[in-house]
């Protein structure tokens, strides 16, 4: 169904001397799999999908050779608009897609554009908002959805067209891991179904390898992609999810890629660690500088926020979790002055947000939201870094070495808007954390971020943890929650279901047990760090 045949790729005006941006793919996607296109942040996985859709080269210019053909349709000769009834693609930004104000209209345009007959189109628009939990959304306009919603949405309005190959770019990431599954269920319907040809790139493995038929995975910019099945790609991948991890760790062969894979294997394990538990860890108990009381808040007819008590203190770290629409990203919002309460208090740092001036809230607190395009404005990552520092009275280079701390390797010279979602995003937290704000939120911190890049991620706000700074963060990551947060507080329809300690609260809850939790249950280990230094302790007490 897809064919690459010796395919590279290197965009219009890249450095000459650099690797290309896609270099010696060779493979074959056949019709009626799942393909999982995985390597680290800015390898070129949105090229290679762009490659398929003819977006690469038609749309974002460059210089292709040799040939990539979908259903027998050369994509050199074949633009994007002329593979549009074969070829279905959603990207990592949502909100480029929408073309129409409401979520049933998006869900019924491309049908529009291609002359479905109405009444086939109302049925795939009711089966769409049924397989994908729209219904209740069909009249809301688009720009009301949280980003999950309007994830969904734009899954949506691709699939009632009922392409023959659909291709997806970070499908999950801004997901709560059940509505994760419920599309993830979608796909595995079509592939099994229909026929479906599905080609994704998703960071969070943790939620897909175990579904994919054949894993292509980029080492580095411009090498040949490895290619084979899952298990055999995870062996040696540098991007694997904890699952894999902990049978790395542990020895297990064959590798699972599975929960209940790996729990079948892990009864050894678990014998090795009974009578240990990971060390208990308990944030500093500072000066209080986050305060919401009864707090009430309303977007338009939607009460987004209803009577929410939150605190955090200094050295403390908050993971904001829950469905999406549960009011996470309205919360953090409202801290930051964006939204004035209905009702209750919010004060943060002191200081009242949405009465108190920007210029001086910013040295309060700082944001930084789920579409970090919207911290940027300069041509240059060095323009925007300097800016920066400017901004933030900070020594010149100060933005510019977090850049290179967070996210290695990001030119001087390249325009944010060609830099991958995660590269995008560490630039917009460099940009936050160079000012210092005694308080940090961050909206979905780990989206588009591989593992090594949320690894030097946690690593760094552990220290401003350590240096006093308050964190909270609003995500769908698990995993993150489990390793960086002291609290968990989970908000449901505008509400606080539960705020606890992160341990308690995410192995109370199937939904937010992260992996290793899963296969080591009921033991309370939560990461596959926590297990490698039970582990190294054991053998050293040997």
């Amino acid at each position: 169904m897809i064919r690459f045949e010796r395919v590279s790729f290197r965009y219009d005006g890249a450095d000459p001397d650099a690797p290309p941006a896609l270099g010696g793919l060779d493979f074959t996607v056949p019709e009626g799999e799942l393909c999982l296109v995985v390597g680290p942040s800015g390898v070129g996985k949105s090229t290679l999908l762009g490659a398929v859709s003819g977006l690469v080269p038609h749309f974002t210019g460059g210089h292709l050779t040799g040939r990539v053909t979908v259903a027998g349709r050369d994509t050199r000769t074949h633009r994007p608009r002329e593979l549009a009834d074969v070829v279905g693609t959603v990207g990592q930004d949502p909100l480029s897609h929408f073309v129409t104000d409401t979520v049933e209209d998006e869900l019924a345009y491309g049908m529009e554009s291609l002359g479905v007959p109405p009444e086939t189109m109302r049925r795939r628009v009711e089966e769409t908002l049924d397989l994908l939990g729209l219904a209740d959304l069909r009249d809301r306009p688009i720009a009301a959805l949280s980003g999950g919603q309007q994830q969904r949405v734009a899954i949506g309005s691709v699939l009632t067209v009922h392409p023959r190959v659909l291709v997806l770019d970070e499908p999950t990431s801004a997901l709560d891991p059940g509505a994760a599954e419920e599309v993830l269920a979608v796909l595995q319907r079509l592939v099994h179904d229909l026929g479906t040809t599905v080609l994704l790139a998703e960071h969070r493995l943790e939620r897909v390898v175990q579904y994919a038929d054949q894993v292509v995975l980029l080492p580095a910019p411009g090498a040949p992609p490895v290619v084979g099945p899952p298990a055999e790609v995870m062996a040696v991948s540098p991007v694997h999810p904890p699952v894999v991890a902990l049978g790395r760790l542990a020895g297990w062969s064959p590798l699972p890629l599975s929960v209940r894979d790996a729990r079948r294997a892990a009864a050894p394990l678990r014998e090795r660690l009974a009578g240990r538990t990971p060390p208990t860890v308990v944030g500093a108990a500072g000066e209080l500088l986050v305060e919401a009381r009864r707090l009430a808040v309303r977007r338009g007819r939607v009460e987004a926020l209803r009577g929410v008590d939150l605190t955090v203190r200094a050295g403390e770290t908050v993971a904001l979790m829950g469905r999406n629409g549960a009011g996470k990203s309205t919360l953090l919002s409202a801290l930051v002055g964006l939204h004035a309460p209905a009702a209750g208090s919010v004060r943060v740092g002191g200081a009242v947000p949405h009465r108190t001036r920007p210029a001086q809230l910013l040295r309060r607190v700082g944001l930084v939201p789920q579409e970090p395009r919207d911290l940027l404005y300069a041509d240059t990552v060095a323009a925007e870094c300097a800016a920066a520092d400017r901004d933030a009275a900070a020594p010149p280079g100060s933005c510019r070495a977090l850049v290179a701390e967070l996210l290695p390797g990001v030119p001087d010279g390249v325009h944010p808007r060609d830099l991958s979602e995660g590269q995008r995003l560490s630039l917009a937290l460099a940009i936050v954390l160079t000012a210092g704000p005694p308080v940090l939120l961050l909206d979905e911190p780990t989206r588009g971020l591989d593992y090594a890049a949320k690894s030097r991620l946690v690593a760094h706000l552990r220290g401003l943890a350590a240096a006093g700074h308050a964190i909270v963060l609003a995500t769908h990551d698990v995993e993150l929650a489990a390793d960086l947060a002291d609290r968990v507080v989970i908000l449901a329809d505008g509400e606080v279901v539960a705020d606890g300690r992160a341990a308690d609260v995410v192995l109370s809850s199937p939904a937010f047990a992260p992996q290793t939790a899963k296969i080591l249950a009921p033991a309370p280990w939560l990461t596959v760090t926590q297990v490698g230094d039970a582990l190294a302790a054991l053998e050293a007490a040997q």
